[in-house]
């Protein structure tokens, strides 16, 4: 669903948004509790995500503003609230705040599920917090998905668009890249329907026992701006394109590629393409002559290892980029990873797909099941979160590049991806990795290159490897 459609939704279900938290009167009871806890009265409150205004309301702030990105819900809260002189409502979108203040406290109540871009959205609260600030987060626990869809096809909870199912490491992530630190973090209502006395047994007590803290239907997290971040370095970029049958991508890639660092340049390796790929990519070069491009040919090699290894050995930049030229990762999403790298937040910039819901025909349900199983496997083996392996858009110093090179006959030739030769060698030498989310896209122009069953065999082969060379050394 476009951003655009999720306007439309709850544009049309701002008339019943105060009548549906009057039916789930428990549920928003004891989440107020706990926002009211936390918050004391007289702050000064920013409610991203704000609705009608009835939770920034109840929380009395001396000055409160709500933002949403709902004409219709914005429309709602000013008509309801008119008479509370503390209370402001605006139209906006949390991933662009076009706001000046600061705020003692900034509130995302169930907010995150429904944002397009996470990283932007937190990059943008940057523009009203200082590290005296407070960003508190509520969002639904992924464990009660399946219950969660099926309470809003059995109507006893309003339905919603297809959200985001972020696990709390998730969203430490993504604060972490954005230079936010996480201060506390939990689980809260057990039972979040009202039954009498069992309900204060299961969310008061029950709740907070070992077995049962993290099974809460609401995960929380309160965060602060990182105080003395340091200034980003910068850098020269070299984005290497492996490539191959791509020639209906090449002129989106040229003309969406964001300008990274000190200078950008352009290294393609073409696997033998007979589309024309080749002379499309001269063609866009001619076209953009701003920007620095190089065409080397595989030849009689195969296979994006050998693409990754020639185009790193001819790059010339500081920082070196993965780009698959099938574009399901867009280009601009390199800005992300740049930042990352640039402001020290990681060594090893490795791609996820698996945090935001994919666009229809991406991703095949068994790569999809195969993706999730090797992330547990290759996260224990390699003692660092790992969520997707298998991500080509990977980001490193090329400093960093060439002691991986220089270690690689440690692991041998094994690796006809190319990703886990990188992970692997970041692994051994202790390198931070760091994985930043994308949004992953269905392929516009020509077929996959991953055959299911076949790789999904070299994939095992490759967890055997990394446990005999980084777990049995």
């Amino acid at each position: 669903m476009t951003k655009e459609e999720k306007i439309r939704f709850f544009d049309e279900a701002a008339a019943d948004r105060d009548s549906w938290r009057a039916r789930n009167r428990s549920y928003q009871r004891e989440l107020l509790n706990f926002f009211r806890f936390v918050i004391p009265k007289g702050s000064s409150v920013l409610e991203a995500g704000s609705g009608t205004g009835a939770l920034l309301a109840d929380l009395a702030p001396a000055r409160g503003l709500g933002v949403d990105f709902s004409p219709a819900m914005t429309a709602a809260a000013k008509a309801a609230h008119a008479t509370d002189p503390a209370l402001e409502f605006r139209t906006g979108d949390i991933e662009n705040l076009d706001l000046a203040d600061k705020f003692d406290y900034v509130v995302m109540q169930d907010l995150l599920g429904h944002v397009d871009d996470i990283w932007l959205a937190f990059r943008s609260l940057r523009r009203v917090t200082t590290p005296e600030s407070r960003v508190i987060i509520t969002s639904y626990n992924p464990l009660w998905e399946p219950l969660v869809i099926l309470a809003e096809a059995a109507g006893l909870k309003a339905k919603n668009p297809r959200q985001n199912w972020l696990a709390m490491a998730d969203i430490e992530n993504l604060l972490y890249l954005n230079n936010y630190e996480v201060i506390k973090k939990g689980h809260r209502f057990l039972m979040p329907f009202y039954l009498p006395l069992l309900s204060a047994f299961f969310n008061k007590f029950l709740a907070k026992m070992p077995l049962f803290k993290d099974l809460g239907l609401i995960q929380f997290i309160i965060a602060r701006e990182t105080p003395g971040a340091p200034p980003a370095a910068e850098y020269s970029v070299s984005v290497m394109v492996p490539c191959r049958n791509e020639a209906g991508n090449m002129e989106r890639l040229f003309a969406e590629l964001p300008r990274l660092g000190k200078n950008t340049e352009l290294v393609f390796v073409d696997g033998n393409s007979d589309d024309g790929t080749v002379e499309k990519i001269k063609e866009q070069a001619a076209r953009h002559p701003e920007i620095p491009v190089k065409v080397l040919l595989q030849g009689g090699a195969f296979g994006k290892a050998d693409a990754v290894r020639k185009g790193f050995d001819a790059a010339s930049g500081e920082v070196l980029m993965i780009l698959d030229a099938d574009l399901t990762v867009v280009p601009r999403d390199l800005e992300k990873f740049y930042a990352a790298i640039a402001e020290g937040k990681g060594e090893f910039i490795n791609g996820s797909r698996l945090v935001y819901p994919m666009e229809k025909g991406a991703m095949r349900f068994l790569n999809m099941l195969g993706n999730k199983t090797f992330s547990l496997i290759f996260t224990w083996t390699l003692g660092q979160r790992i969520k997707d392996t298998l991500c080509g858009t990977k980001v490193l110093l090329k400093a960093n590049y060439e002691k991986i090179k220089a270690g690689r006959s440690y692991f041998g030739e094994f690796d006809p991806f190319g990703d886990f030769d990188l992970l692997f060698g970041a692994s051994k030498l202790n390198l931070r990795i760091t994985e930043l989310p994308v949004s992953y896209k269905e392929r516009k122009y020509g077929v996959t290159k991953i055959s299911r069953f076949r790789h999904g065999l070299l994939l095992f082969r490759m967890a055997f490897i990394a446990f005999v060379k980084l777990k049995l050394h």
